[in-house]
């Protein structure tokens, strides 16, 4: 029988933080959910109503995903190409039970944890990207754009149907919304992302980010926090 050989080593998975124990969560593939606020929705320029909700992808790798532990401040290096470099405050769910085709009330089932995270935007090229019809990867999926904090649980009485979720810029209020006001519930998200694909453990979910996001330059610190949660700490370098 054949034994497979690498041509090289092969990437090491990357791993989260969880409170409470030295196991990590292994990372499979990042999903985000595009425009899941409706102020956030009106703020970019587009219509909230509640239609089917649309998703994009970021790298599940080393590169992209940063686990912050709790009490650590994480520096992300100002990526290139990009002279308007946005923060996007998030809710993550990660997936803990395979599943297709998903009902609604059996979501929270498949629920392994949730943090705070970070989807880190180069918004001049998003939106360049947009209008030229092009695909957003080069505003979404770059290196060090996916900061996420520690996971609690829903063993543990981990809540994400309601709680408030802030991000501050230097001790500054920027964002400062409910997770009431997602338009597609986490587990209306989790439904319909498992239409689309196989859901399997180690896969995580940014839920969307409500409104107020903005630009960050080298040497501002930014915090979310959401209720219930380890708070997520980063420094722009």
């Amino acid at each position: 029988m054949d034994t497979m050989h690498f041509a090289f080593p092969p990437p090491q998975t990357v791993g989260l933080h969880i409170q409470g124990s030295n196991a990590r969560f292994p990372v499979r593939r990042v999903y985000c959910v595009g425009r899941n606020y409706a102020a956030h929705a009106r703020e970019m320029g587009f219509d909230p109503d509640r239609e089917p909700p649309f998703f994009f992808c970021k790298p599940g790798d080393a590169a992209s995903v940063v686990p912050v532990a709790q009490g650590e401040v994480r520096e992300l290096p100002y990526p290139p190409q990009t002279g308007n470099y946005h923060f996007e405050a998030e809710l993550v769910v990660a997936i803990g039970k395979p599943g297709r085709d998903i009902a609604v009330a059996d979501a929270v089932q498949h629920i392994f944890g949730v943090a705070a995270g970070l989807d880190m935007t180069r918004r001049d090229l998003q939106i360049r990207m947009r209008e030229q019809g092009r695909p957003w990867e080069v505003g979404k999926a770059f290196d060090y754009s996916a900061p996420i904090g520690p996971l609690r649980l829903c063993s543990d009485g981990a809540v994400f149907d309601r709680g408030a979720l802030t991000l501050e810029v230097d001790g500054k209020l920027r964002q400062n919304s409910d997770l009431t006001h997602l338009i597609w519930s986490v587990s209306e998200v989790i439904a319909n992302l498992s239409t689309l694909f196989a859901l399997e453990p180690g896969d995580v979910i940014f839920t969307g980010t409500p409104e107020g996001v903005g630009a960050v330059v080298p040497g501002q610190a930014l915090t979310v926090r959401i209720d219930g949660l380890a708070p997520l700490a980063v420094k722009i370098v």
